[in-house]
């Protein structure tokens, strides 16, 4: 299974030996091994850095470490931050790129494939540190109104998105920075123009089109986006676009907007109205979208949704276009609830260092998310164990007892523990711990 734990592991592992390790090589924990035990943290779900710490005293623990993430010498949680601080964040995504080439290889992005052959990628930032002691020079700095400051870091997360399916593919976050800005509009804008780039550069063979909420829907960013060949699907709530609403409203009273209402099996009314190639503001004159309006009439409930996109809508297209933009929600209900919610503890402060800790550990998060979800698409072991728990917290809340009880020595027994029982699997119980 190309997607199992033992072959994505592997894969980052190399990923993580080819990072140059400025303190020499003479080292007895290998900045490897340091990032691997970073990341044991957040595939294994520990509530806290410390809590690491303490379990990786006992032998059993040392010992799955080593059998499942290959790990040799595991740091005490002072080492491991100690070693990962000065490590920037950049130099992590080639684990990222592994896995994706691996999960490509076994047509995972064909299943992602929406319109006309392309892929979908939804872009969002989240926060995952906030203090009102604590800083480094890369935090974001928020002054109050009663003069307080606010320290916080943010990252600025991709992923691949498809209505159909409610996993998504996480690419690796950007970390947004003090020197991004400071407003959030402005740190965001910054932080997407390092991440476009890097889409641009590793997935345009995806054909990504770009869905974002309406803080994106601007020129500059627009502009961005068509430069780089990228589609694009963006929020544009008609309230914070009045002259792209004046241009409309003026075409409808012409007659020059379409629009029509269809009515589904459950008898919710679903209403399109759009119109092609107008003008996105009076600042941009050339700059012409295509603007889709639409709303969804349930009983007494009504919603109502708005877009800019480059895609030609016809009526044949709308539902479509509508459906790949309500497909960006899944950064925030399938990502961020999850990585917050979930059991991945997100916005638990694991360590802040004094250079790149805080974002280092937001990108392994991520990493280890990743790591899930390729495993629910393509490790069947995974697949069942997922199954015999009624959650996802519950599947973890079981994988931790019997990491830190048991002698494992692959990660085939973990899963089989997990979904027969561990006498089924024939764990073995470490007595000299």
């Amino acid at each position: 299974m190309a997607l199992s734990a033992p072959n994505v592991l592997k894969s980052i592992r190399l990923a993580f030996n080819n990072i140059n390790d400025r303190r020499g090589c003479r080292q007895k924990i290998t900045l490897t091994d340091a990032l691997m035990s970073g990341l044991a943290v957040f595939s294994l779900k520990c509530p806290s850095l410390l809590q690491f710490d303490e379990k990786q005293k006992e032998a059993t623990i040392r010992h799955n470490l080593g059998t499942l993430y290959g790990i040799s010498e595991v740091p005490c949680d002072t080492q491991m931050r100690g070693i990962l601080d000065p490590v920037n964040p950049v130099h992590i995504e080639p684990a990222s790129i592994a896995l994706h080439q691996a999960a490509a290889k076994v047509g995972l992005f064909k299943q992602y494939e929406y319109f006309d052959g392309r892929v979908l990628i939804s872009i969002d930032g989240t926060g995952h540190f906030s203090s009102n002691a604590i800083e480094c020079p890369q935090c974001c700095v928020k002054k109050h109104r009663d003069g307080s400051l606010e320290y916080y870091h943010q990252l600025l997360g991709a992923v691949v998105v498809h209505p159909d399916h409610p996993a998504v593919i996480p690419l690796a976050p950007e970390p947004i920075t003090k020197g991004d800005g400071q407003t959030k509009d402005d740190c965001e804008r910054n932080a997407a123009k390092r991440l476009l780039k890097r889409i641009d550069e590793k997935y345009k063979h995806l054909k990504p089109i770009i869905t974002e909420d309406g803080l994106s829907s601007n020129g500059p960013h627009i502009e961005l986006l068509i430069s780089k060949g990228f589609g694009y699907i963006l929020g544009a709530k008609p309230g914070d676009h009045e002259a792209l609403s004046d241009l409309v409203n003026d075409k409808m009273r012409r007659g020059e907007v379409e629009e029509f209402e269809v009515i589904d099996k459950a008898n919710v009314i679903h209403g399109y109205r759009f119109t092609n190639q107008i003008p996105l503001n009076d600042s941009h004159p050339d700059l012409l979208v295509n603007f889709l309006e639409c709303w969804e009439v349930e009983g007494a409930k009504v919603r109502n949704f708005s877009w800019v996109t480059d895609i030609k809508l016809t009526a044949n297209t709308v539902e479509e276009v509508m459906r790949g933009g309500r497909a960006r929600w899944n950064i925030e209900n399938e990502t961020y609830n999850t990585l917050k919610n979930q059991g991945h503890h997100l916005e638990h402060s694991h360590g802040h260092g004094r250079q790149y800790l805080s974002s280092v550990f937001g990108c392994l998060t991520f990493l280890a998310f990743l790591i899930d979800q390729l495993q629910a698409w393509g490790c069947c072991l995974f697949q069942q164990a997922r199954q015999a728990r009624r959650t996802l917290k519950s599947l973890w809340d079981q994988m931790r007892p019997l990491f830190a009880t048991y002698l494992i020595a692959s990660w085939e027994v973990l899963w089989l523990a997990i979904t027969c029982g561990h006498l089924a699997a024939n764990l073995e119980v470490n007595n000299t711990s």
